[in-house]
């Protein structure tokens, strides 16, 4: 290559490379004078004429998540152990405690919470029964600080379940233990028959 032709060929790259640097510095420039809101400043945009809408549904600001601090850690104020749930529990909340519980909890606690899943039939060490006195007598915080924290073998769940679900599954565990020690007198009545002619003399 002779010398004018390097000289060409060098010209060539100089007017790419600036070709280059003007189009960078035009989208940065587009990207600092982008079109924008202001907070509560008005537009035609959204129904209500402002620039500032309201949280979408079950959202949580950030910074903000840690301000409910029972239902976040399942603790009270002093660090000790909640024994009631922080919101009511309704039967949507059981059947959502029973799948995500069937998804996350069952491989190694059971079906029916008796530490029976496939994880310890495989020869692993299985989990205690929920149906122990020390776990039916455990105040509901104990369940949701496990599942977050982790306890012995058990990892924590905290990333897998969010702190809704957790609950959901709390409660869940709370109506196996119920169902293998319910009251006969606070079945219904035609429950109450039926249990009476499985026993003999009652």
């Amino acid at each position: 290559m002779c010398r004018s032709e390097a000289r060409s060929h060098l010209g060539g790259i100089i007017a790419v490379l600036f070709t280059l640097t003007l189009l960078i510095s035009a989208c940065a420039q587009k990207m600092r004078d982008e079109p924008k809101l202001n907070p509560d400043e008005p537009t035609t945009f959204f129904a209500s004429g402002t620039s500032s809408q309201p949280l979408v549904a079950d959202t949580v600001p950030r910074g903000y998540a840690d301000t409910d601090v029972e239902f976040y850690t399942g603790k009270d104020a002093n660090g000790n152990l909640v024994t009631e749930f922080p919101f009511p529990i309704t039967k949507q909340d059981l059947l959502r405690g029973q799948e995500r519980f069937n998804i996350y909890c069952s491989e190694c606690h059971g079906r029916v919470g008796n530490g029976g899943g496939v994880v310890p039939l495989h020869g692993f060490p299985g989990p205690p029964s929920y149906h122990q006195d020390r776990l039916r007598n455990a105040p509901v915080g104990h369940f949701f600080d496990v599942i977050t924290n982790g306890f012995g073998r058990m990892p924590s769940y905290a990333n897998q379940v969010p702190p809704r679900d957790r609950w959901d599954i709390a409660a869940y565990i709370r109506a196996l233990q119920l169902s293998q020690y319910a009251p006969v007198d606070q079945l219904p009545a035609e429950d109450q028959r039926k249990i009476r002619q499985l026993k003999p003399g009652s």
